[in-house]
């Protein structure tokens, strides 16, 4: 397989946006509706877009769709959110994301899905960790999936926009601050392509597969932040990741946090519930932070369980008590999964759960726009928006609450869809690829260099190992000396992927070059979360440093800023904004 320059494909678009998830769909289709079908619009997504991660959301959606009752308000929606997120969010971000995920969710009701409803006709909201009262609509508990559906099936109208499936986005153009478009392969032939457009979204969706234990798809490879920080862009927050608390053993597959808001318990290898040692006001329903932490603490004191194959300890999820009935009715999904993969059914025996690397607060540095930033200042950079879990617009603070996540991405997805529309509306013809000629013969030509390397290090025992050093020294507690320990080996992991090669040298579905420059990706990433986490001696949400146990406002509530180099990430800081919110001592 050769990638020459003299061979790409140029097809430019008014608009193209990579990440075919809930954010990315979002963000297609309102653009579609604000030009009335006029713009030429490309969904970019290296897998097919239905198999987005995005259809793997199972709880539900946040909004606040009856004010009033049960005393539910937007203001208490956005306490929850900054309390949740331990003071790290930015307030005017959290104001906007419960103003809007009312409207979206009736949006979604208007697009078919099918979302749960009583007997008199209301969409049913369910409990979730870290909310007040219960405010996430769910459609059982396949709600990512159904909301993915009606997304796809209304972007099939309009002829405007071209889903180009297995197209996989290696570089990101910009000149002189101004985006320019992106480079990719087309995965089915090996074809280069680039796709000059006047305005661009990136929506790509998290990292958190670079761990071993984790409740994500294999996608989840941070493509599209890495496609920002190798362009010399900021990312932000990286240290944040979250744990959700119930992955199941062995495989780390999410068993949702709707399973304990309908009433499941955690209890411990003494049939003991353990939260009210940790949160008992919240108990189960506490954020995931306070539940993961809680979890390794029991696993600690021998309260844990050994399962038998995987020789993984474990706590168990008890839902029996909820009956059958109601299993079938709101966690259909779960019942299936838990019976498919072990045996067991959920309305009879609990199941095995621990802590696993779920969510990922940071992503690439944007504005409450979702404008991309270029540095730590405030000047963007110009036609270029991220959407969605890639995006750090700073809405979840140091700590995501549960259902939380899919009205950020359809509200930013909506927002940035308008924006570049309306850019793309104003701008007379795309730019042309003279304007980046050097930059796309460079991306060429590492490719080239990859695929005919003669390959002394293997890929694939790299990301073995960066997913073992990450579950030993970066997850849910962290402390300076195994920080230090994974960021020495990280930084020899990076050194030993120069010498990585790719075995497979066919142009057709060349799934192997595809996983080497993703592992490639997570290494760079995992750096700026270890550097991030090392730099941050306190505990703050996800990050919890067992020798700086307490939050420390004076030194540290502001955001961290990460620049790629070729040694270790450079960090710079900028400040929280703040609205009403004064941090506090955060109770449950």
């Amino acid at each position: 397989m050769k990638v020459r320059s003299e061979s790409l494909e140029s097809h430019p678009y008014d608009l193209v946006i990579v990440g075919s998830g809930l954010a990315g769909m979002r963000a297609a289709l309102a653009a579609a509706h604000l030009s009335e079908g006029r713009l030429k619009i490309a969904l970019i997504s290296k897998l097919h877009a239905m198999r987005s991660h995005s259809v793997s959301a199972e709880g539900g959606i946040s909004g606040v769709l009856y004010p009033g009752e049960a005393d539910d308000s937007t203001d208490l929606h956005a306490f929850d959110t900054v309390k949740g997120g331990d003071y790290l969010g930015d307030q005017p971000a959290i104001e906007t994301l419960v103003a809007e995920a009312p409207r979206e969710i009736r949006f979604f009701d208007h697009l078919g899905a099918p979302w749960n409803r009583d007997d008199n006709g209301k969409i049913v909201l369910r409990a979730f960790g870290g909310m007040t009262v219960p405010r996430t609509a769910f459609a059982a508990d396949k709600t990512g999936f159904f909301m993915m559906s009606a997304l796809y099936d209304s972007l099939l109208s309009f002829p405007g926009i071209d889903i180009l499936h297995e197209h996989y986005v290696t570089d990101l153009l910009l000149k002189d601050g101004v985006f320019r478009g992106f480079f990719a392969l087309e995965l089915a032939t090996g074809q280069p392509r680039f796709f000059p457009a006047k305005a661009g979204i990136i929506a790509t969706g998290g990292f958190a597969r670079m761990y071993a234990f984790t409740t994500t798809a294999y996608s989840s490879t941070g493509d599209g932040i890495a496609l920002a920080y190798k362009a010399g862009l900021p990312i932000k927050d990286m240290e944040f990741v979250q744990f959700h608390p119930t992955g199941l053993i062995p495989t780390g597959v999410l068993i949702t946090e709707a399973a304990r808001g309908e009433g499941g318990y955690l209890v411990n290898s003494e049939g003991r519930r353990f939260m009210e040692d940790y949160a008992k006001s919240k108990m189960e329903l506490a954020p995931r932070d306070i539940v993961s932490r809680a979890m390794i603490t029991e696993l600690g004191k021998g309260h844990g369980l050994l399962h038998e194959v995987s020789g993984m300890t474990h706590l168990q999820l008890d839902l029996r008590h909820i009956g059958e009935e109601k299993i079938d009715e709101r966690l259909p999904m779960i019942k299936e999964i838990a019976i498919k993969l072990l045996g067991i059914d959920p309305a009879h025996a609990p199941l095995p759960v621990r802590p696993a690397a779920h969510y990922t607060m940071g992503g690439i540095h944007d504005n409450l726009a979702g404008q991309v930033m270029l540095d730590d200042s405030s000047t963007p950079v110009e036609g270029l928006w991220a959407a969605g879990e890639c995006g750090c617009v700073s809405v979840h603070g140091a700590n995501r609450l549960g259902s939380n996540s899919l009205s950020h991405c359809v509200i930013w997805g909506r927002m940035t869809g308008e924006a570049a529309a309306r850019r793309a509306m104003e701008m007379k013809s795309s730019p042309s690829g003279d304007e980046v000629k050097a930059d796309l013969d460079a991306a060429c030509g590492r490719l080239d260099r990859l695929l005919s390397r003669p390959g002394t290090e293997d890929a694939y025992r790299l990301r073995r190992e960066l997913g073992e050093t990450l579950d030993a020294h970066v997850h849910v507690y962290r402390d300076e000396q195994g920080l230090k320990k994974a960021e020495t080996i990280l930084a020899g992991l990076r050194g030993r992927f120069a010498e990585v090669g790719v075995e497979d040298t066919s142009e057709v579905f060349n799934t192997n070059l595809r996983d080497v420059l993703e592992i490639g990706n997570m290494l760079e990433l995992a750096q700026a979360v270890t550097a991030g986490a090392l730099a941050r001696r306190e505990s703050r949400g996800s990050h919890a440093r067992t020798e700086h146990t307490t939050r420390d406002d004076a030194n540290f509530l502001k955001h961290t800023l990460a620049y790629r180099t070729e040694g270790l990430p450079r960090l710079s800081y900028i400040p929280v904004a703040r609205t009403r919110w004064e941090p506090m001592e955060r109770k449950y």
